[in-house]
């Protein structure tokens, strides 16, 4: 098989799976088992099990389940990450209303998939998490998106920070939105920097996602 990414420790990446249901837990560890650059740890059945497994295995990413008997997914990922702030969480579940992926955001984990994920879209997320990311499916970004634009309207951003953010939702880099615009590359940086402050996100990729979900930029131009 393919050479995979490396976990946190420069090895693979150490993965501890949380679901209540014996044959998703042992569905999981059979696809990392059978992928290079994975290993699993620990496998626990109820959210209190997963942080006691945590604290003793130093996982690189926690595959979290929401619905667990004793303690809950949303719990067990703040009790986990007040311990091991080093950890991701990344939420898997087959839940995808807004109430919960919020709380689960707001808990600490860094991720929303969805059982329903194909197997490389699964793999693709915890080395995302591994790396730093915050893998989302589309419905978990649709509703963050969605929260954060509830919280700030696209009335904040001055008509030039729009154009910046429509060049960039068409996938354009800062030289090339500089070179559309006749601005400084720098120029572009300052206005991206306050669109990040002003929409509530951390990256050009959800950034990206917020303007086309705001109706900003549009196809990519020529």
């Amino acid at each position: 098989m393919s050479e995979r990414s490396e976990g946190a420790n420069g090895l693979s990446i150490r993965v501890l799976l949380a679901d209540d249901h014996d044959v998703v837990r042992r569905g999981l560890r059979d696809l990392l088992d059978g992928n290079d650059g994975f290993e699993v740890v620990g496998a626990a059945a109820d959210g209190e099990e997963a942080v006691a497994l945590a604290g003793e295995h130093s996982p690189d990413v926690v595959l979290m389940d929401l619905s667990m008997p004793r303690v809950d997914g949303i719990e067990a990922t703040r009790r986990l990450l007040a311990e091991r702030p080093d950890a991701r969480v990344v939420v898997l579940t087959s839940f995808s209303d807004r109430e919960r992926i919020l709380d689960a955001l707001d808990a600490g984990a860094v991720g929303y998939l969805l059982k329903d994920a194909e197997p490389e879209e699964l793999l693709r997320g915890i080395e995302a998490a591994a790396r730093g990311e915050a893998p989302l499916a589309p419905k978990a970004a649709k509703v963050v998106l969605s929260a954060r634009a509830d919280a700030r309207p696209a009335a904040e951003l001055t008509a030039r920070e729009t154009e910046v953010l429509g060049l960039l939702a068409q996938g354009l880099a800062n030289k090339q939105i500089a070179r559309r615009l006749g601005i400084a590359e720098k120029t572009v940086k300052t206005h991206l920097t306050s669109v990040f402050q002003s929409i509530g996100v951390s990256d050009r990729t959800q950034a990206a996602l917020w303007a086309r979900t705001h109706g900003i930029g549009g196809s990519q131009g020529s």
